[in-house]
């Protein structure tokens, strides 16, 4: 599953740029916990990253323990200002039977490509593609404002894979607000010379600096931590390789949990590349939450 939120790119076959858009803004940084050079430099690289608004990436996603052992592996081109996506996700499917599936996202809506050999294709009514608006199925759920504000919050979004939790720029801002941000030392990253920097985030301070979490109600918030007390998800473990031209060159999120751990790891290239998402035309494409509710209508009709 892929939470999204705030996504701004056209619609219908058009394309969109990775101008910015209005209104459009990446996090900003809370005061930095800690200071000295080693904030200094990440906060410089915020707003150099913040700034370039797209980068091609290539990210892992991996789950040990009893959360899983299949590895993700997703490449291709996030923009964050405006918030477009245009991946290709390996491995680590699940059930579907599907090695290898491209994922388009722009304005709150995610398309997947289906394979024309893959098990849900035939269920496809001849489309190629799936359609999922989030926004629509925010507003359908019981629990509709949690979720549209969750839908733009970092942090746990980012567990699942590639969501704009993972703007390189709101991963930096939650860095800069760990309490113990410090330099590791200097290391490569494909074969260049980086920076390396590291910090931990406790579940609640995490909350206390992301932008998305301060539009929850208190009583939401509260009930959020508690969950993630109750699930034994401690804080995030934090790391950032910063190049010599000041952008993050690769970037990982730890999570640790008792039934396991989820581990993020991306590397980034190419800054402030024209982030242009082509989206399938509407006659290729099929509505799953659509579908979904004219089934439901159907089976309360025959039911009646």
């Amino acid at each position: 599953m892929l939470l999204v939120g705030g996504a701004t790119a056209c619609e219908n076959g058009k394309k969109d740029g990775s101008g910015k858009a209005a209104g459009a803004s990446s996090a900003q940084p809370s005061a930095p916990v800690a200071g000295g050079s080693a904030t200094e430099a990440l906060t410089a690289a915020y707003q150099k990253t913040s700034a370039a608004k797209s980068a091609k990436v290539r990210m892992t996603m991996k789950m040990s323990g009893g959360l899983g052992g299949e590895g993700i592996e997703m490449t291709g081109i996030q923009g964050w200002d405006p918030q477009v996506m245009d991946i290709t996700m390996k491995g680590g499917l699940g059930t579907t039977g599907i090695d290898s599936m491209r994922v388009v996202m722009s304005k709150d809506v995610m398309y997947m490509e289906m394979p024309t050999d893959s098990p849900l294709s035939a269920a496809m009514d001849g489309k190629r593609w799936m359609k999922l608006d989030m926004k629509a199925a925010a507003e359908g759920s019981a629990d509709a404002e949690a979720l549209k504000r969750l839908g733009g919050m970092g942090g746990m979004g980012g567990v699942t894979g590639m969501d704009q939790g993972q703007d390189p720029a709101k991963q930096l801002a939650l860095l800069l607000a760990s309490p113990n941000v410090k330099l590791v030392g200097s290391e490569k990253v494909e074969g260049a010379d980086t920076q390396h920097y590291k910090g931990t985030l406790s579940f609640a301070e995490m909350l206390a600096a992301n932008e998305g979490s301060r539009a929850l109600p208190e009583a939401d918030r509260a009930k959020l931590t508690e969950a993630m007390k109750k699930a034994g998800i401690k804080g995030y473990d934090m790391d950032v390789w910063v190049n010599k031209d000041g952008y993050p060159a690769r970037m990982k999120v730890s999570i640790g949990a008792p039934e396991g751990s989820v581990d993020l790891d991306a590397r980034y290239s190419d800054y402030a590349t024209t982030a242009t998402v082509q989206t399938p035309p509407e006659n290729e494409t099929l509505d799953l939450f659509g579908k979904l509710k004219e089934l439901g209508a159907a089976g309360a009709g025959a039911g009646a």
